[in-house]
């Protein structure tokens, strides 16, 4: 007698693909175009880490991304890194053949680079073992660009940013998908295709 065993459809861990880029480029849009489409979707966790900082820091203090003005800057970003790293495990959660990130784990050391900050070993060695499959960047686009009460920074410190996630990813041994301006249809079509998924 043969007996057969049912198993899940998705035996491998999903594909980990980061959507990165400099403030304003249109990450967030991406990401809810994918959640609309159904993909499964890790959402940016430092806007609220942003919120936090600023009801704990007075007004005149507070003049661009909360990596400069928070009173411990390595406690915030020690925050930022292990919120991430939990994303990134969180992925094996989820019975799926692909997750999405808003922001990847190297984000944090590109960020500390630019505003010059510190950081240990234990940042690098998480960038370093845990792996993304692929990175989406998305370039400065002055057009849609607009600052809010989370993002601070202005369209050139946003272009600098870039250039330092940019410089990070490649360091780091990845290739970032340059994504095209262009409509969001046309941008996640892109990202759909690129990654050869199902429309």
């Amino acid at each position: 007698m043969i007996t057969f065993v049912r198993t899940n459809i998705f035996l491998m861990p999903p594909k980990k693909v980061v959507i990165t880029g400099g403030p304003g480029t249109g990450k967030t849009s991406l990401i809810n175009a994918l959640l609309d489409k159904g993909y499964t979707c890790f959402e940016e966790i430092i806007r609220s880490l942003t919120s936090e900082a600023k009801r704990d820091t007075p007004t005149e203090q507070v003049a661009q991304n909360p990596l400069a003005f928070v009173q411990d800057p390595f406690d915030f970003n020690t925050k930022l890194l292990e919120g991430r790293m939990e994303q990134f495990h969180k992925a094996s959660m989820h019975q799926t053949s692909i997750v999405f990130y808003d922001r990847g784990i190297p984000d944090v050391i590109a960020y500390m680079d630019y505003f010059g900050q510190s950081y240990t070993q234990y940042f690098e060695r998480a960038c370093r073992e845990l792996r993304y499959d692929e990175v989406i960047l998305l370039p400065p686009w002055k057009d849609i660009y607009k600052a809010d009460e989370e993002r601070l920074e202005s369209f050139e410190e946003a272009v600098a940013i870039h250039g330092h996630l940019e410089e990070t990813y490649h360091g780091l041994g990845y290739g970032p998908v340059l994504v095209p301006k262009g409509t969001i249809t046309e941008r996640t079509t892109f990202i759909i295709e690129a990654l050869n998924l199902q429309m």
